[in-house]
């Protein structure tokens, strides 16, 4: 998921668990017979949610059922883009390779991906690497994170990265192009005592 989205999706979960907590924990409280706060809209116990004139209210109004339809319009248009990017694959399944017969073939996204990782781990100064597939089956992306050690160059180990595993992936599935974005971290160590 998307940082951005990935954001989203936490808020949105977040501020609708804690509506409906305050509001079905204070309709529950009252319900047993608790007093109501101050800023509940009823009475007590017994009274309706919704009263006769309550519900009629705007009925009669002009502006009334358009407002009404254009805000359940946007909830739902709202709700419905939060499900499609909840479900929305993150990791590539699958990619296309075109085996030069006509047919073709297709080649397990986590097997690239591991190839992928074990080949740039191997590389010297990388002490672990992270690949993600994403994109389209016809034309995949690459994610790479590499934690590189401290002794590493980290222009020598990008061009070392490009020109061997990537290059290879891409040739070997037979990619026009294969766009790639490698992030480089340091990892962590203790300082060196030098005497």
């Amino acid at each position: 998921m998307k940082p951005v989205l990935g954001t989203v999706n936490r808020v949105l979960l977040g501020l609708a668990g804690l509506v409906l907590l305050v509001v079905g924990g204070s309709v529950l409280a009252v319900g047993l017979g608790a007093p109501a706060p101050s800023w509940w809209i009823h009475d007590g116990r017994h009274d309706v949610l919704l009263s006769d004139a309550e519900r009629t209210r705007w009925r009669d109004s002009g502006w009334w059922w358009p407002v009404v339809l254009a805000v359940l319009t946007v909830l739902v248009v709202l709700a419905l883009w939060w499900l499609t990017a909840v479900l929305r694959r993150r990791r590539l399944a699958e990619v296309l390779v075109d085996t030069g017969d006509g047919a073709g073939a297709s080649l397990r996204g986590r097997a690239l991906q591991s190839v992928l990782a074990a080949q740039a781990s191997a590389l010297d100064g990388v002490a672990k690497a992270h690949v993600r597939l994403t994109g389209r089956r016809d034309a995949p992306r690459t994610r790479v994170q590499l934690a590189l050690d401290p002794h590493a160059d980290p222009s020598t180990t990008l061009h070392t990265l490009t020109a061997q595993a990537l290059a290879r992936a891409k040739d070997s599935a037979r990619l026009d192009a294969m766009p790639s974005e490698v992030r480089m971290r340091s990892v962590k160590h203790r300082a060196e005592r030098v005497s």
